[in-house]
Order: structure tokens, then sequence, then C-alpha cells
């Protein structure tokens, strides 16, 4: 981000309107912002943040006490430039707001505006609307920003000493990796849920099958040897039983054989003289 110009009034000890040219500072690459205690040279970046994020990190609540006691209407303005692939891109943030209470203030004008090919555009005329764009814009929240880009006083070493999650994420952030990440997450998430759906029906193909560990499964073909001597002895039994069925059906046919014999005989002796 490249700063092009700032309007103050109203904030802290600016009571009157004034303006900062950044393009004469910025043309030497780096400048300074000196001057005694007191003086307002962090009311300057705090102005910065103030525009793009309605907030002043170091603030109570983000807007206490941040008024002039001698006003009753805060107003800032700046203007930046980002760069980008198709060249710089110029934005402005304007912002006023208004005593609610001896140290509280109410937004009463939020506006965000894109300068594009001679043309001014509004893009949002809302506090959220216009804080959801800017932070779209510059790809950093407010904690961001006041991390690693406009660090207030007493807060370097916090930069310093972000650690884990906090870290990676502002990282993230500061650098575009968002899209990586979350394309990364969801299709870890995915291969995940694919994986313990895999694991579940295995598991319950597994329980239909029964315990197939080695003990089991000599058990098993002990039982499967057993069933098949029990199998064998039966099939022996059947086969001396068909045996003597037979035997018996011939033994009964001689027997009604003999009868009609026998019957045949005494009819002839009945006949005979």
């Amino acid at each position: 981000m490249r700063p092009i110009h700032l309007q103050i009034a109203g904030l802290q000890s600016y009571r009157e309107a004034q303006e900062i040219d950044f393009t004469a500072l910025t043309e030497a690459g780096v400048f300074g912002i000196f001057g005694p205690t007191g003086s307002g040279k962090s009311t300057i970046l705090d102005a910065i943040t103030l525009a793009l994020f309605g907030k002043v990190e170091r603030a109570s609540g983000g807007t206490q006490a941040i008024m002039n006691q001698a006003e009753s209407v805060l107003s800032v303005s700046y203007t930046f430039e980002l760069g980008s692939a198709s060249g710089a891109m110029r934005y402005r943030v304007d912002r006023q707001f208004k005593r609610s209470g001896d140290v509280s203030i109410q937004g009463s004008l939020s506006r965000l505006i894109h300068y594009k090919d001679g043309e001014t555009l509004v893009l949002a005329d809302k506090a959220g609307e216009v804080n959801q764009q800017v932070q779209d814009i510059l790809g950093l929240s407010m904690a961001d920003f006041t991390r690693a880009v406009v660090l207030p006083q007493g807060k370097f070493a916090e930069f310093l000493t972000l650690t884990g999650k906090d870290r990676r994420a502002m990282l993230q952030r500061l650098f575009h990796l968002e899209p990586y990440g979350d394309r990364l997450s969801a299709k870890t998430s995915a291969r995940y849920k694919a994986t313990d759906a895999a694991i579940q029906t295995l598991q319950a193909e597994q329980q239909g099958l029964g315990d197939a560990s080695a003990e089991a499964l000599a058990g098993a073909d002990a039982r499967l040897r057993e069933a098949r001597d029990a199998a064998r002895a039966l099939r022996e039994r059947l086969a001396a039983c068909e045996r003597r069925a037979a035997e018996l059906r011939a033994v009964r046919e001689l027997q009604r054989e003999l009868a009609a014999l026998a019957a045949r005989e005494a009819a002839l002796a009945a006949q005979a003289p």
C-alpha cells in the first residue's frame, strides 16, 4: 500500500483540518515523522487506521476519547494506491463521526471510492460494507494491519512474539495464501471423510464376518474337521441302512411269492380227484 493523501480534522490533537501530501514524501522512497512528545506523530497513523477500519487500535473500544475535546465532528479522508498486475489501483476512504457523549462518538459517514479510468466509483457507503471491502482489498484484517504495517506504541514486542496459529493465520493473509490453504483444507477434509467412510464399511464387514483372529481360525478348522468326521460316519451308517433296507425288500418279495405259490397249491389240491 502506497499512501497518497491524508486529511484529518477533529482527531485528538488535530483540531483544525490538516492535510498531508505523501507523494512528495515518498519520492525519496523513505521518509520519517519527527516531533516532540504529544505533537501528533502517532495520531497520523491512528488517522490512517481509523480511515481504513473505522477504529483506532490503541483507543478503548476502538473509538473512545479519540475526538478533540473542543470539537463535535471528526473526519478523516485517506487516499492510497495498491500495485497489481494491471497497474496501480487508487482508492479513497472517507469517514466522519459525531460526538454522542463525553468520550463516545458515532459514525455519520463511511464511503469507499475507487478511481478507475478517470471515473470515481463508490464501492460502498455503509460502515460495515466499507470495512469488509477495505479488508478484501488490502487482504489484511485490522489486527494484521496493526501487527505488520502500522505498529502502535508498545505493540512491537507482540508482533515479534506471535506464535502458532496466530502467526500462521497472519502470514496466510499477508501473502494471500488463504485460497491455497482453503483448497488444501477442503481436499484434506474430503479425503478424511472418504477414508473414514471406508474404515466404517470395513469394520461393518468385519463384524458381519465375525472374529478372524488366528485362535478363531484354528477353532473353526478344528470344528470343520469334526464336522467332516461326523458326516463321514453318518454317510457310512446311511449306506448300511440302505443295504439292510434292500435285503428286507428282497425278503418281502420272496414272502409274497411263497404265499402266492401256497395259495395256488391249495387251489390245485381242491380240484384233485
